[in-house]
Formats: structure tokens, sequence, C-alpha cells
């Protein structure tokens, strides 16, 4: 594999430079003088970002933006990004070294004395943020790398000039096993990306080998209400920490509350007796969890304990997690990225502590492989709204449709003796807009949901 000298600043090209890693790592090596230029479908926030940067952009991939471009030493390049791709061809006849986003990520990793991977099926942006912001309140100048917008940088990149380093550690193809954390946390493992792990047995697995990663004078943090954890810490040379819903981890939680929002307090214990009030202001009990994993992490590093519980007092979430909108008719629209149904059930189950007459959740199914794989667990979960309106699966990467629809999906739930609608949106969300205008009432918490685009429903109905 290509190493980069960091000390000796060189020319990367990065493929599919807009997407929202890949843009944070073009911007941390800009921040070291390297020479950046890079390619993505179309332009976008991020890009002109970079633009403003004096990055080169080529819009349209294409062999020319290879062969036009000046000398470039190395190539980075994502998932989603295959061999037939007519850059990548050309890169290959061209002799230039590449690297994945991961191993480019794991190489800056390496030039940090206190690199933190935060790793898991759910809740990592939210996790990473709010270690993010412990470390921002006790000013200890870190670098961040989230895979959401977090308001407080104004983006999901920070670069800062300390021992620290943050980051998310993606499970999707591996990616995370291209790291070198110092603190790796585990917060849960759930049956996901199937279009490339064969199952649940073969994600533990590949989570096992990340927490292999860590040195022997490493920490990890794990969810101690992990389904048989002891598999995943078994053997490993490295301190364990464990947090969860039991007095017997080293983090757990007790005088759980709700104010009038659904937003949680309680009693932080940690090691050593000590407790921790900590009041929250994003919503759900799968917060606490996350909380708890950042007070771990922030114990670790030795951050004082008034700016663990100062931070997270002021933490108001990232974008697309629980994110509030605004209202229209008295009507409360919020957004969230949830499209697994373990996160589904933990947004709808903290929306029923939020303020509300009926829950309406507008869901945009992501990628089929996902839909058919976890069918009756979707249905279930959607089935803790009192309304279920579906709109198209959102392909993302995929062209099999594995001969299933939302129609599949609408009738499982309507099987179940729930309402659901089912619009076809492959032409916009026009209908899923109009059915919405005339059927919310004032009072009622409409809810749009998923990894795709369904985002443009609350704001296209908040721009009339």
């Amino acid at each position: 594999m290509y190493t980069i000298d960091f000390k000796s600043p060189i020319h990367v090209y990065f493929m599919g430079i807009g997407g929202i890693s890949m843009s944070g790592l073009a911007k941390i090596l800009i921040e070291e003088g390297f020479k950046i230029s890079g390619s993505d479908s179309k332009e976008s926030a991020m890009t002109k970002s970079l633009e403003a940067d004096g990055v080169k952009i080529f819009y349209g991939q294409c062999a020319d933006n290879i062969k036009n471009s000046d000398k470039i030493d190395v190539v980075v390049y994502t998932a989603a990004v295959h061999p037939d791709n007519p850059e990548f061809i050309a890169v290959k006849e061209a002799g230039i070294p590449m690297l994945t986003r991961a191993e480019l990520l794991g190489q800056i990793m390496k030039q940090y004395d206190l690199p933190v991977a935060i790793a898991g099926t759910h809740g990592k942006t939210t996790t990473t943020s709010m270690i993010s912001k412990i470390l921002l309140e006790a000013d200890v100048d870190p670098t961040l790398s989230i895979g959401g917008i977090f308001n407080d940088i104004g983006g999901n990149i920070r670069v800062g000039k300390s021992e620290y380093f943050v980051t998310e550690a993606c499970e999707y193809t591996n990616s995370f096993l291209s790291f070198f954390p110092k603190i790796s946390v585990i917060s849960n493992i759930d049956a996901d990306h199937l279009d490339f792990f064969k199952d649940l047995d073969d994600i533990r697995h590949s989570f096992k080998k990340f927490a292999q990663l860590l040195p022997s004078d490493g920490t990890l943090v794990i969810n101690g209400d992990i389904d048989n954890v002891e598999e995943i810490t078994s053997a490993l040379p490295c301190n364990i920490v464990t947090y969860g819903s039991k007095d017997s981890f080293d983090y757990y939680p007790t005088d759980i509350e709700y104010d009038g929002k659904g937003n949680p307090s309680f009693k932080a214990h940690i090691p050593g007796g000590e407790v921790l009030s900590v009041s929250l202001a994003v919503p759900g009990i799968h917060n606490v969890y996350n909380a708890l994993a950042a007070i771990a992490v922030a114990n670790i590093l030795g951050i004082d304990k008034e700016h663990m519980t100062e931070a997270l007092s002021r933490f108001g979430g990232t974008s697309r997690r629980f994110e509030h909108k605004g209202e229209i008719g008295g009507v409360t629209i919020i957004d969230d990225y949830a499209h697994h149904p373990t996160e589904i059930r933990a947004t709808l189950t903290a929306a029923q502590n939020y303020p509300h007459n009926k829950i309406w959740c507008v869901f945009q199914p992501h990628t089929y492989t996902r839909t058919k794989a976890l069918m009756d667990e979707f249905a279930d979960a959607l089935s803790l709204a009192d309304h279920v309106i579906l709109a198209d699966i959102y392909a993302a990467r995929e062209t099999d449709t594995l001969g299933i629809s939302s129609k599949t999906l609408c009738d499982k739930i309507l099987g179940l003796g729930h309402e659901c609608n089912y619009f076809p949106t492959f032409e916009g969300f026009s209908e899923i807009e109009k059915f919405l205008l005339q059927n919310c009432t004032k009072g009622d918490l409409l809810i749009t949901m998923g990894a795709g685009d369904v985002v443009k429903i609350g704001d296209e109905l908040l721009g009339r």
C-alpha cells in the first residue's frame, strides 16, 4: 500500500470528492499544505466549499480528468467507485498509486497520539459529535471527522493542532479495519449492509477484528448490552470498559426522566463511585447510552467532569438526527436519518415523549437489499407511528430491485392492522406533500425519515 509522507505534501486526487467523508479528508490535507483536486457527479455545497479553498473539481467522471490534470501523486477513491469507472481505468493505466478512503483515513490517524474511532451499526454520528462537543468545551483543540453536519464546527470537519483525533468508523466494506485507533467505541452490532456482509455472524466477526486493532495500551469502550458481548471482547490485549443498562457495567444510568420535549436527564454512574447529573437537549433513551459512551471516552482522556456535563447539556444534535425543521399550520416537522429498523424504533419511541396528537411518519426505504432482508422488522418498527406514508425505495448504489418495492412493505404494514399509504415517487414527492396538507392537523407531529432525499418533503412544505 502506498504510504504518504505527511512532512512532504503532494498532489492528491479524490474520486467522489463531494461525499461528506471524502470532502472532510480533503480539507484536512489542505490544512497540511497538500495540493488537492478531484471529481464528482454534480455540484453540491461540499464541492462549492472546496472550490472556495482553491480545489480544482471536475464534474462528471471521465478519463480526460486524469489525463488533463497536473501530475497526480496518489488517487483516493470510495467504495462507490468500481473498476469499470473511466477514471479508475485511467488511473490504473497511468500507474498512479491508489488508496481507499479508509486507507487514507487510517494513515491520517497515525499522525495523532490519541486517535479515537467510534463504531457501531447505529449512533456513530451522534456519539462522535457528543465526544467532539466535550473536547471543544474542554478547549483541547481536537481534529474532528464527523459523518454529518455538526453546527458547532460549521460542517463535518475541524482541523486542530493537538494530539486528539476523533472520527467515525464505518463497518461497510470493512472500512474500519484500515484504522489505527488508540481508543475505540462499539455502540451496537445489528444486521445491516447485507449487500456486503453475509449475515449477522459475519458482521460480528468484522467488529471483533476492529476491536483487535487496538494496541495493548489502548482501550475498547463497548456497550455491555450487546448480545454475547464476551465473544467480541475475549482475549483482547487492550483495556476494556463497558457501559449500558446494568449496574454491573463500568458506566450506567439511573433516575432517567424526560422533559416536555422528550429530552432525558439521568444520573451517570462512573468508575470510582462518582455520579454525574446529566441533562440532554436531544430526545430518546438511545441518547442516554450515546452520552454514556461519550462520558466514558472523555473520562479515559482525563477531561474534567464539569466539561462533560456542561457540553452534553448544550449538545443540540446534528443534521438529520431528530432535527426540528419548523412548523406549518400547527404541525411540527422533524427530519431524521433513521434507515434501519432499530433506528426507526428508537426515533419513533423518542417521538412518543415529544408533544403530539398524532405521529405521521413519511419513510423512504434505503436500498433494496436492506428492505428485503429486514422487511418484517421494518413493518414492526414503523407501526409505532399512528400513520405511515411510504415513498419509493431509494436505490442508492443498487440496480437490482430483488422483486420488491415500497408497496411490498406497505402491504406488510397493512397486514399488521396499521394504517399505511404508499405513493410512487419516481417523479417527485408532490403527491405525498398534497396528502399531508390534506390530512395532518394542528398539534400533529410529522417525521420525514430515511437516508435518501426524503428531507425535501419537509423543506418543500415549510417553503410554501
